[in-house]
């Protein structure tokens, strides 16, 4: 959808405080709307659409406790050598399955 905005002013903004029993989640990001939608569809009464911009901004309201965060450190050295040793292996390993 052409918007007439540009990457970085398509943000997503989450919004809640310490009083208020949901999550309020305005996003431009298509995954994000499509995972959200499908949600809502699914679970109603703890997630719903509440304004749709028709310019590709979607925001919803969750319930807390069904919307996370999640922090990953970062890979350390030895982790990375290790992980790419194994995409190497398993790269190897499709090439001749292929042929």
């Amino acid at each position: 959808m052409k918007t007439g905005l540009t990457k970085r002013q398509k943000t997503t903004s989450i919004y809640f405080d310490e009083d208020s029993p949901v999550i309020e989640v305005c996003t431009y990001n298509t995954d994000l709307k499509n995972r959200l939608t499908t949600f809502a569809g699914l679970y109603p009464h703890e997630c719903k659409l509440i304004d749709d911009d028709e310019q590709g901004c979607k925001t919803f309201e969750v319930k807390k406790g069904r919307f996370g965060f999640k922090l990953t450190a970062p890979y350390s050295e030895e982790r990375r050598k290790a992980a790419g040793e194994l995409a190497k292996k398993h790269t190897k390993n499709l090439r001749r399955n292929e042929q």
